[in-house]
C-alpha cells in the first residue's frame, strides 16, 4: 500500500486522501499561516515552526560550531516565526552522539553569540523569530563517545539489547538537578522557552511509560507515580528559574509494546497523554509540541517518507496514512484544550502542498502552529516565499528520501543531501563509500 509521493496537482493529493478514506484539509489560502499567535503574553511573529532536527555538529565542547550556526541562520533568514532548537543534551553521558548539541557553562556563551545571531539575521521585518531550546537526556539512545552507553528508565523485552543499565532514583535526581542547571544556562543565553524533551523514545518519555520499573518513587503501575519526574522538573525549572517559558515536545503515543499512550493491542490510547496535559493546564503551560512514535523504531510514524532507510522495511502503510494520523491527533488535543497553542508535525511529506494543509488547519482551529522538520532542512526560506507569492515552490521542498536520516542514524553530520547537497550531498557519498 505504500507509495511515493506522485501527485502533481492539489485535486490528485485530495482524491488520493479520499480514496484512503480521510478527508485532507486544505486552503489555497496560506495567510492563516502568516498570522501571528500568542502563547501567554508572548506574541509568537507567524504560525511556522522549524522543528527539531539533529545536526550533529557542535564543537568538542557541546557548543554550537560554524556548521551549527549556518542551519540555524538560514532559519532564521527563511522567515518562520518559531525556530525550536534541536535536542540539546543537559550532560555528556546523555548525549546521542559525540557532537550532539550540549549547553553548559563552557558552550553556554556560544548559545547566547547564536541567539544574537538569529535575531539580527531574522527575515521578518522588525520582528524576532521566538526561540525554543530543547533539553534532554537520550537514555537508552545515549551514545557520547560513539558507542552504545543506555541507560534506561525500565526494562522493555521490545527494545532492550543486553542488560542496559537501569536508572536509579538517585540517578535520575541527579539528572533533574541537571535540567535545572541547564534550563538556568538557556535563560541566559537568551532563549524565550525552553523544551523538555518527552518522546522519540529518549529519558524522559520512558519514565511516562515506566510501569515496569520497581521499587521507584518514580515508576509503577500508577500515572501519578510515572509522571512524577517530569513534573517535578517542569515544576522546577518554572519556580527556579523565571523568566523562561516551559514547554514540551510530548509523544502522545509511542506506538509499541510496553511505550507511553499505547493499548493492549499497540493502537494509540491518549487516556494516559491527556491526563498529563490537563496537569501541565492546570500548572500554566501555554505552549505544546505533539508528536508520536520513535524515528528509532517506527520513523515512518512522524516521518512518513518515500524511501526507508537502507535495510529497513517498507512500511505496510500508504505515507498519507501517517499524516492523517498525526492531524487528527493533534486535532483531539486541540480541541480538548483549545487555550493551549499547539504546534502539530508530520507536514513535509506533502511537499509544496503542506503550507495549503497546515493554513486549513490553522483555520479549522485544527493546530495552532504548523511544524516542519525535515523540509526547515530542505527548504529554511519557504516562509519568506510564502509572504510574497503565497506558495511554496516544489523545487526546493524535502523529497522525503530519509538522506537526513541515515546521516544522521550514522553519527555524521545532517541536512539535506539534495537541496544542500554541496556538504550534506558529500557526506552522504562518504557515507556510502564506508558501505553504510
Amino acid at each position: 500500500m505504500h507509495e511515493r509521493f506522485h501527485y502533481r496537482t492539489k485535486d490528485e493529493l485530495i482524491r488520493k486522501a479520499s480514496e484512503l478514506g480521510f478527508t485532507l484539509p486544505f486552503s489555497d489560502d496560506v495567510s492563516p499561516l502568516l498570522e501571528s499567535a500568542k502563547a501567554g503574553e508572548i506574541i509568537i511573529p507567524n504560525r511556522i515552526v522549524v522543528q527539531p532536527m539533529e545536526g550533529y555538529d557542535s564543537d568538542n565542547e557541546g557548543a554550537p560550531s560554524e556548521l551549527t550556526e549556518r542551519r540555524y541562520l538560514r532559519y532564521s533568514a527563511g522567515g518562520s516565526g518559531t525556530i525550536w532548537f534541536e535536542a540539546v543534551a543537559v550532560n555528556h553521558e546523555g548525549r546521542s552522539n559525540p557532537r550532539q548539541l550540549w549547553i553548559n557553562r563552557k558552550s553556554r556563551d556560544k548559545f547566547a553569540f547564536l541567539n544574537e545571531r538569529i535575531r539580527k539575521n531574522s527575515g521578518l521585518e522588525n520582528r524576532d523569530p521566538f526561540l525554543v531550546i530543547q533539553i534532554t537526556h537520550s537514555g537508552r539512545y545515549s551514545k557520547p563517545d560513539g558507542k552504545p552507553a543506555p541507560r534506561i528508565a525500565a526494562p522493555n523485552p521490545l527494545l532492550d539489547r543486553g542488560t542496559p543499565e537501569i536508572l536509579t532514583d538517585d540517578d535520575l535526581r541527579r539528572i533533574q538537578d541537571q535540567y535545572i542547571i541547564a534550563a538556568r544556562l538557556a535563560r541566559d543565553a537568551g532563549f524565550n522557552a525552553l523544551d523538555i524533551k518527552a518522546c522519540h523514545g529518549y529519558l524522559m518519555i520512558e519514565l511516562l511509560a515506566a510501569k515496569n520499573r520497581r521499587n521507584s518513587i518514580y515508576g509503577g503501575e500508577e500515572p501519578e507515580k510515572r509522571f512524577r519526574f517530569f513534573l517535578e522538573t517542569f515544576d522546577r525549572i518554572r519556580y527556579e528559574v523565571p523568566g523562561l517559558m516551559v514547554t514540551s515536545r510530548l509523544g502522545i503515543s509511542d506506538m509499541y509494546r510496553g511505550g507511553f499512550g499505547v493499548d493492549d493491542m499497540d493502537q494509540p490510547d491518549f487516556t494516559e497523554a491527556m491526563m498529563l496535559v490537563g496537569q501541565l493546564m492546570d500548572r500554566g503551560i501555554e505552549l505544546l509540541n505533539i508528536t508520536m512514535g520513535s524515528p528509532y523504531f517506527n520513523p515512518h510514524i512522524s516521518r512518513p517518507y518515500d524511501v526507508p532507510l537502507p535495510g529497513m522495511k517498507v512500511p505496510d502503510e500508504h505515507p498519507l496514512q501517517g499524516v492523517m494520523r498525526m492531524i487528527n491527533a493533534t486535532s483531539v488535543f486541540q480541541k480538548k484544550f483549545p487555550d493551549l497553542v499547539i504546534a502539530g508535525t508530520a507536514f513535509s511529506y506533502l511537499r509544496q502542498y503542506a503550507p495549503n494543509v497546515g493554513a486549513a488547519l490553522v483555520k479549522s482551529r485544527d493546530v495552532s502552529l504548523a511544524g516542519f522538520g525535515r523540509n526547515s532542512f530542505a527548504y529554511p526560506s519557504m516562509p519568506l516565499d510564502l509572504m510574497r507569492t503565497g506558495r511554496a515552490d516544489p523545487s526546493k521542498t524535502c523529497i522525503c528520501c530519509s538522506g537526513c536520516t541515515r546521516l544522521i542514524r550514522n553519527l555524521h553530520i545532517g541536512g539535506c543531501v539534495i537541496r544542500d547537497k554541496e556538504i550534506y550531498g558529500k557526506e552522504l557519498k562518504k557515507l556510502i563509500a564506508d558501505g553504510k
